[in-house]
């Protein structure tokens, strides 16, 4: 796992959402206190179990945010709130403003997972991903990490031959809050040839890309000192911005060994050659795209976490798996990347490094103990549900001292 993360940026404008009020009978949300003896210091978490297998997940991780809270002598407090499906189900929104207003009042706040097969169908601003969107705003978290690392005890689960995958460790800096998915002008309408069409602009200022590089920078040095960073410069004018601003803030990073490269040749070399990028720093779309593939190498998406950080401010935890709706309510979804990105909000979130170290080493440990959930699973394993894996975990939190990570 990487090591802390210290940066600064440009601040942007803070964006309002408006959404029904939430019917004080019409939920069961509601706020759950933990708290270790004599707390020197707590915190207040927002949760947002979402859809399919995130209430299974956040179930878990929760319980890991409590023991290792109490272990380490700190107090939490978990606010539950509706989001994504949930939140439509319940008011009519994905994204209510009381849940966005919990969120930005916390220390942190943690994801399970939003979309499903019921709302596919819906107008835009009535799908849970809207509502995703919604909160990376309201929060300005701009700034995305994605570890992806390949675990000696699960390189045989990954679909790349051993040789290719074993010793893999990188880190995905995505931009979150800029570029295709928010720039404008966006829309319908015809063309000339009175043809039906769709249309989305790809825009980047300069400050957005200077910050996310500064970002990408930090992390590079933290890590082994190589940054490579992914455009489109051949073609697109924003990718060439992008590149322009990219190696402009390199000469602040003279200890870090700056790259770039094509996003069609990235998304070949990181099948082909995995093992020769350390920290990559790309766009919106691209890093979406990117950072899914990068989690493949690894053997499943249910084991990688994310973090998503703003200049100030509460960040956005949550693991990049989506709902899985064929699984849902089945006790088989994978709790570990979950409990991954609890540890990356612990560290990340409130500074709280040993409390992270202990989630991490416990996972590290339930492998090694041989518990696999279906996705990770082979023969000679132990193949165990969610609920059962959490409980392993908890077990190895117990029972273990923090461990270099």
């Amino acid at each position: 796992m990487a090591a802390s993360l210290q940066f600064t940026a440009t601040p942007f404008k803070q964006l309002q959402f408006h959404s029904k009020q939430v019917p004080k009978h019409a939920a069961k949300w509601g706020t759950i206190r933990c708290s270790a003896a004599s707390p020197s210091k707590s915190y207040n978490i927002t949760l947002l179990p979402g859809d399919g297998i995130g209430p299974e997940v956040i179930s878990v991780a929760k319980n890991s945010l409590q023991l290792v809270a109490s272990l380490e002598g700190f107090g939490i407090t978990f606010e539950e709130m509706p989001m994504g499906g949930a939140a439509l189900d319940v008011v009519g929104v994905p994204l209510p403003d009381e849940t966005l207003n919990s969120a930005k009042q916390s220390d942190a706040t943690l994801l399970g997972a939003i979309g499903g097969y019921k709302w596919d169908n819906n107008e835009k601003h009535l799908k849970p991903e809207t509502g995703l969107l919604q909160l990376r705003e309201g929060l300005q978290v701009f700034a995305n990490l994605r570890p992806a690392t390949v675990l000696p005890q699960l390189v045989d689960a990954s679909t790349l031959k051993k040789e290719v995958a074993e010793g893999v460790d990188l880190m995905v800096v995505r931009e979150l809050t800029g570029g295709i998915y928010f720039g404008k002008p966006r829309g319908f309408g015809t063309n000339e040839n009175a043809q039906e069409i769709g249309f989305n602009t790809e825009v980047y200022a300069a400050y957005e890309i200077d910050r996310i590089a500064r970002i990408a920078f930090e992390t590079a040095r933290k890590r082994r000192g190589k940054l490579c960073s992914v455009d489109k410069a051949n073609v697109l004018e924003a990718s060439m911005l992008w590149r322009k601003r990219v190696t402009a803030i390199a000469s602040e990073y003279p200890d870090v060994e700056l790259s770039h490269m094509y996003v069609d040749n990235a998304a070949m070399q990181l099948v082909r050659n995995p093992k020769q990028f350390d920290t990559i720093v790309t766009n919106n779309i691209f890093g979406d795209i990117l950072s899914d593939e990068a989690s493949m190498i690894t053997g499943s998406i249910g084991m990688l976490p994310s973090a998503s950080l703003g200049e100030k401010g509460p960040g956005l935890f949550e693991p990049i798996h989506g709902s899985a709706p064929d699984i849902a309510g089945q006790d088989k979804a994978n709790p570990l990347a979950t409990m991954l990105s609890a540890a990356m909000l612990l560290k990340y979130g409130l500074g709280e490094e040993k409390a992270a170290q202990r989630i991490e080493a416990a996972v590290l440990d339930t492998l090694n103990r041989g518990f696999r959930t279906g996705d990770i699973h082979s023969a000679g394993q132990n193949l165990v549900g969610c609920k059962e894996m959490g409980e392993e975990v908890l077990k190895s939190i117990d029972s273990k001292t923090p461990a270099s990570v």
